[in-house]
């Protein structure tokens, strides 16, 4: 589960491979997403899928009757996760896009990065959050999932702490939660995960950071 080194390895892998054989694929919404979006936002909204991969957590969120852009850095995968969404007859909004340099305009009510930030060097999460800050609305939602801590080994994404987390996100976004989880996709056993439900902060008020206790599951 090596991240690839650049955007046109991601390319290359996606033009490649079947996405289906990838470690992340996951055909359903992700249940960590499922259930926050129960609680955080019934209601229709505007979404942003980053990083969106096969496309299949965009095309569900669609599903669920939210208005929904995925972005990714390969054309490939975009290309093949719009085939698969004009295959299912969903309407999602497909574009190629570099978080660190977005071009997008739009502002969302909910950003869902499930594996885009845990591939990031930590140099470049100052610029993530920037930018996330930009394209949410204030009190606008991020679901993030990332890899645990408590994942053994070295290889893949980098292991997060939640303490990294606030470190990084203490000055644009409140913490609201924190679940210990699993990662769906193709590795057995499922890596360990953390499940982070951030809010951007009003322009009005500093980011406050809420601690929470974390159930270990």
């Amino acid at each position: 589960m090596t991240p690839p080194t650049s955007d046109r390895s991601w390319d290359e892998r996606y033009e490649q491979d079947d996405p289906e054989t990838m470690p992340w694929f996951h055909p359903a919404l992700d249940p960590e997403i499922e259930v926050a979006l129960e609680r955080w936002l019934p209601d229709p909204s505007r979404v942003l899928d980053l990083g969106t991969g096969p496309g299949t957590q965009a095309i569900e969120l669609a599903r669920h009757g939210h208005r929904v852009t995925g972005t990714d850095v390969a054309p490939a995968a975009i290309r093949k996760a719009a085939e698969r969404a004009a295959a299912e007859g969903i309407d999602v909004v497909f574009c190629v896009d570099d978080v660190l340099a977005s071009g997008l305009v739009e502002r969302f009510d909910l950003v869902v990065d499930r594996g885009c930030f845990h591939v990031f060097e930590p140099q470049l999460r100052s610029a993530y959050v920037q930018a996330l800050s930009r394209l949410l609305d204030p009190g606008g939602l991020l679901f993030l999932k990332t890899f645990s801590y408590l994942e053994p080994g070295e290889f893949g994404p980098q292991r997060i702490r939640p303490e990294e987390i606030e470190a990084t996100f203490g000055e644009h976004f409140e913490l609201q939660s924190v679940e210990h989880c699993v990662y769906q996709g193709n590795k057995h056993p499922l890596p360990r995960a953390l499940f982070f439900v951030l809010r951007r902060a009003p322009r009005t008020a500093p980011a406050q950071s809420t601690r929470v206790e974390e159930g270990e599951r």
